[in-house]
């Protein structure tokens, strides 16, 4: 960008400085105001960003990973070749932008706009004044593996071969946006819209397409024959006699099986009874490849339970009691489980049941203060998944992939 201002590594840091210092409520902090500068190659990793105004910058190359950028500023910027993996970006001004190449995997998107912007055109030689134009953002090529993209707004975008894996985008608005050869393989895109979009050539394997009309939607004729848009919901009956089932297990647990009978929901679908689970005691219920994906099982009782084979992908674990659970071969990918107990659990004959987690997805889960002491994780897939502040996590057997920012 002719005319961008360049600051060096201790002009931006000192800048950046007084920022914090005032989203901290410390003395002597002042917001910081950085529109139109060359920021390419600089380092901005980690730091609270939050509210900055970055407007018409360039962040070539720039590392700006696991930094907070919520409601910032950055209408227009260029991000070509930049490093935003597991940044904070919700509520983020991200109209216009360019993002070709750059790494978002793990990033936290929600609600971030990307809708078309109107962008300044600087006078060139010869011309007596400049004009604007609109740009629609670009995410080319840009890696946004695992990434919470719900409620972002992708209107008229483009995405081509960009990769989407095991990213949360319900709710997201994407008409019209090019998503041509873009990795969908297992999104969660319950909601989207997706009218005018063009997904030629895309992968959606695995993918959640639960309440998509995609009539309008560009799909290979192949995709369009295979796809098989899994819907949440549920005929009344059949949702009437799952909920009784939850019911008659909770009864079964308070009165020490007196009353109330286990439940065994294998194979079943529980996405449309997602608000009957939360707090609810369902200590040994049987879930074998049932599919559970977005589900609020928040503070439940569920030790000993059975989820093995079951699609977990997005679900709401938080404070849950998972001693001596099932897991082996679950997809937990994007899973919150922070809080959880997933510990031995003391058996009556004396023994200890350990969790088990062989060979689950763990991919781009939340995992901060779970207790994972004793937990198995022989074969498990642990990518993009941070153990640095989960309790007694033991992978000296479980060989780690590399992290995507190392990429």
């Amino acid at each position: 960008m002719a005319g961008a201002q360049r600051l060096s590594q201790r002009q931006l840091d000192a800048v950046l400085t007084l920022h914090e210092r005032l989203v901290g409520g410390r003395p002597g902090g002042k917001r910081a105001c950085l529109r139109f500068h060359d920021l390419s190659r600089l380092d901005l990793g980690g730091r609270n960003l939050s509210d900055v105004d970055f407007a018409g910058s360039l962040f070539h190359g720039a590392c700006l990973a696991r930094s907070d950028l919520s409601r910032a500023n950055l209408f227009g910027c260029d991000f070509t070749g930049a490093d935003l993996g597991g940044a904070i970006l919700n509520r983020a001004d991200l109209r216009g932008c360019r993002m070709h190449g750059a790494n978002l995997s793990m990033a936290d998107l929600r609600q971030a706009d990307f809708r078309p912007g109107q962008i300044t055109i600087e006078a060139r030689p010869g011309l007596m004044k400049g004009g604007s134009e609109t740009r629609h953002s670009a995410l080319d090529r840009a890696n946004l593996s695992g990434a919470t993209l719900d409620g972002s707004q992708l209107t008229g975008s483009s995405a081509f071969a960009a990769d989407f894996s095991d990213c949360s985008m319900r709710g997201a608005e994407l008409s019209g946006a090019n998503l041509k050869q873009a990795n969908l393989s297992g999104a969660i895109m319950e909601g989207v819209n997706l009218r005018g979009a063009n997904l030629e050539g895309a992968n959606l394997d695995r993918a959640m397409l639960g309440g998509v009309d995609t009539s309008t939607t560009q799909l290979s004729r192949d995709a369009r024959a295979k796809l098989a848009l899994a819907s949440a919901d549920q005929e009344p009956d059949k949702a009437k006699i799952l909920i009784e089932r939850a019911h008659a297990h909770h009864a079964w647990c308070t009165s020490g099986g007196v009353s109330g009978a286990a439940a065994i929901f294998d194979g079943e679908d529980l996405r449309a009874l997602a608000g009957h689970f939360a707090g609810a005691k369902l200590t040994a219920a049987s879930f074998r490849n049932a599919c559970l994906v977005g589900v609020d099982l928040s503070r439940a009782d569920l030790q000993g339970a059975n989820f093995e084979g079951a699609d977990l992908r997005s679900i709401d674990l938080k404070k849950a009691d998972l001693r001596g659970a099932r897991l082996a071969g679950a997809n937990l990918t994007a899973a919150d489980l922070r809080g959880a107990k997933l510990g031995p659990l003391n058996l009556p004959s004396g023994r200890l049941a350990r969790v088990s987690l062989l060979g689950a997805k763990l991919r781009y889960a939340l995992v901060a203060e779970a207790d994972f002491s004793g937990a198995v994780f022989a074969q498990a897939d642990l990518h993009g998944t941070d153990f640095a502040k989960a309790v007694g996590v033991d992978l000296a057997d479980t060989p780690r992939p590399p992290d995507d920012r190392a990429a």
